[in-house]
């Protein structure tokens, strides 16, 4: 007999919510097989089986328990053991059989000839009751009456009804027990609101640029990365040089001192089942497109999963998020605490603009950065929009610090 008991998520997590249990109570399990799923209020992991065998839940789903403490049992002498299956229960024919003895009768189904004959219920009654099979039935059938064909011919030809939809009133509500790690987003979320001077500052971008590129390089892309190329890397790169610009936008408060970062850790807003989670891309300065698609993809994979770990999740400078995948035309994201800015992506509109002098349908995006005025001036959070802007318009400046080509070769 073994003990399985609630790991630690983290630090400063005491206890954790049992948020369901894949197996039941006296369930024969495998050893590494995940039995169960745990919720704290920062993150969400798995209880494993540290050996196989029959196993005795001690805490029921919902209960909160201390980090540390029983989860299950496990008793080892049954493992190996064929998982038990409860016996299917008897038929009322079945029961007939057992308490009072009949003849044996013929099963009524039809052999392979007679597949698609269909039997009314009082036709299959009649037909147990004389111990008769689909086959009987059938031979038994010496011809075929004008009154039988013309009955196939008017059932063929019969159109299909048409019901009339009815819809149902109802007055019912449900009610779910908030798991921690709702509550703690949501206590999180208002300290935000309360505790931060918020504002936020628009710009628009033309993403005829960006686009292009990747309808261009896409299939390549693919081919030597294994990995398509989305708009999140374009965007978390520019985001990373326009923070070498305006280190302002990467800093955040620490009691009575800012900390300015010279690194950029980029936090990706990803939904999951669970709800919003945040994996943080670390070093996005050392990265290139590819890179930051595949770390993307394992992080995004691991939250949707339940598998990221607390440390994927903490220690983010600057986020992104991303509502244009579910139609955001504008928003104005919440800061992510303790950082000091986040930026919104939104949904790409075909709209008229003016390109040099002439009106001309383009993609447009707008896209919105959410500040703590107490760190981040006017200044630097328009400028960092801005810088966005250029280098998503021109993508070729990401190569060059965010900065002008031209200008560079021309020392200007």
């Amino acid at each position: 007999m073994i003990e399985i008991k609630i790991p630690s998520p983290g630090e400063s997590i005491s206890e954790v919510e049992i948020a369901s249990w894949f197996v039941a109570d006296g369930d024969i399990v495998e050893r590494d097989q995940e039995i169960a799923e745990l919720e704290s209020d920062k993150a969400t992991l798995t209880l494993v089986a540290e050996e196989g065998g029959k196993i005795q839940i001690q805490a029921q789903e919902g209960d909160t328990v201390a980090v540390g403490s029983i989860a299950c049992t496990i008793d080892t002498s049954f493992a190996g053991s064929a998982p038990k299956t409860a016996a299917a229960p008897a038929s009322k024919a079945e029961e007939k059989t057992t308490t009072k003895p009949t003849e044996a009768k013929a099963p009524v189904e039809a052999s392979e000839n007679y597949q698609d004959v269909k039997i009314s219920p009082i036709g299959k009654k009649l037909m147990e009751e004389n111990n008769l099979s689909v086959d009987d039935v059938m031979a038994g059938l010496q011809r075929l009456t004008k009154k039988d064909i013309q009955a196939v011919v008017d059932v063929k030809d019969q159109p299909a009804p048409i019901t009339a939809k009815t819809s149902t009133i109802s007055r019912e509500a449900k009610r779910t027990k908030m798991t921690n790690l709702r509550k703690k987003l949501s206590a999180r979320l208002v300290s935000v609101k309360n505790e931060t001077a918020m504002l936020t500052t628009f710009n628009e971008v033309d993403m005829s640029a960006v686009m292009e590129l990747r309808k261009k390089y896409q299939k390549k892309f693919v081919e030597t990365h294994d990995i398509k190329l989305g708009f999140m890397s374009f965007f978390t790169k520019a985001a990373t040089e326009a923070l070498k610009a305006h280190p302002m936008v990467n800093s955040m408060m620490d009691g009575e001192e800012i900390v300015t970062p010279d690194y950029a850790d980029i936090a990706i807003a990803v939904q999951t089942p669970k709800g919003l989670m945040v994996p943080v891309i670390r070093n996005t300065e050392s990265l290139g497109l590819a890179d930051i698609e595949k770390k993307l993809m394992e992080l995004a994979n691991k939250a949707r999963t339940g598998k990221i770990s607390l440390d994927e999740m903490t220690g983010g400078t600057f986020t992104i998020t991303n509502g244009g995948v579910f139609g955001s035309l504008l928003s104005t994201p919440i800061i992510n605490p303790p950082q000091s800015g986040i930026l919104g992506m939104h949904n790409i509109v075909e709209r008229p603009v003016a390109v040099n002098g002439k009106v001309e349908i383009r993609p447009m995006m707008y896209i919105a950065l959410s500040y703590d005025h107490r760190v981040i001036d006017g200044k630097d959070s328009v400028g960092f929009l801005v810088k966005i802007k250029e280098m998503i318009e021109n993508p070729h400046h990401m190569l060059f610090d965010g900065k002008d080509p031209d200008s560079m070769l021309l020392g200007i």
